[in-house]
């Protein structure tokens, strides 16, 4: 039988494909270009395009487990909720879905997507991270390199950011064991950090001042629009941040189910490269 991952590519499920096929499960891959890395086998798949919803089927006719990752938009249920529906008439009997900690289920976004999931006769797992360490080596990056700083609007709030190697492997047991044994787990890094405290740990790493920049609403969102957010999404993520800055991933932590091993401290030292300056 044969895994599917959407976002087969993505920050998610790259390290959830490498646990795959070192357990020698068959797995798939699934993007927009259908072109993965060696020895990855590949699908073309587009959450918005729904005639790409059968291809993966077509070629592999024995998937019977997807790891869903949504697209980036604000209204994705219904692209979702319609290849949900193709993957069940195919024969598909369990998802794995990223979510997200702060999403309950039935709330905005993802967790729709794990409502209905929840409605179907399949067994799934909704997983709920905090907030990715490699956001700092994708979104943070370049404001990292060009401003010496990192932005938010979470004030002194807190954040138990993961690893998604950690997520990775609470995925892979939902994916391959015989029983799912959480069906919903919050899944947190193993301290929990203010951005202040993440830009004074950048600081020491990289031997250059960094700091946290605070933002109003108003001024995040304009960033986000900046870096191309549509203003719904961008919407979202202003919200996410006043979250924070209320205490939301602190009481999230303290109800964590999953607590990783991997500290943002080891992942700085090991991508520095990404945040050099070339003199």
């Amino acid at each position: 039988m044969t895994i599917l991952l959407t976002g087969g590519t993505g920050k998610s499920a790259t390290p959830l494909a490498t646990l795959l096929l070192e357990a020698k499960q068959s797995v798939v891959l699934a993007n927009r270009s259908g072109r993965v890395p060696e020895p990855f086998e590949g699908v073309r798949f587009d959450w918005l395009d729904p005639s790409t919803y059968t291809i993966p089927f077509d070629s592999h006719g024995d998937i019977d487990r997807i790891y869903l990752v949504a697209p980036g938009i604000l209204d994705m249920f219904p692209p979702m909720k319609a290849f949900i529906d193709v993957a069940v008439q195919k024969g598909v009997k369990r998802f794995v879905l990223m979510s997200a900690g702060v999403l309950e289920m039935g709330g905005p976004a993802m967790g729709q997507v794990h409502q209905y999931l929840n409605t179907l006769n399949v067994e799934y797992c909704a997983l709920r991270p905090s907030w990715f360490f490699e956001n700092f080596t994708l979104e943070y990056a370049d404001r990292i390199n060009s401003h010496n700083d990192i932005f938010s609007g979470a004030e002194d709030g807190q954040v138990g950011y993961v690893s998604t190697e950690d997520i990775a492997e609470v995925a892979f047991k939902a994916l391959v064991d015989d029983v799912i044994e959480h069906n919903n787990p919050v899944i947190v890094g193993p301290e929990l950090l203010s951005y202040d405290k993440i830009a004074e740990m950048l600081t020491k790493v990289l031997g250059r001042k960094i700091t946290h920049t605070r933002l109003t609403g108003d001024k995040l969102k304009q960033l986000f629009f900046a870096q191309g957010m549509p203003e719904d999404y961008a919407d979202m993520m202003v919200t996410l941040d006043s979250w924070v800055a209320g205490g939301a991933e602190q009481q999230l932590y303290q109800r964590s189910d999953v607590v990783g091993k991997r500290t943002l401290h080891a992942f700085f030292e090991a991508n520095t490269e990404v945040w050099r300056i070339e003199d």
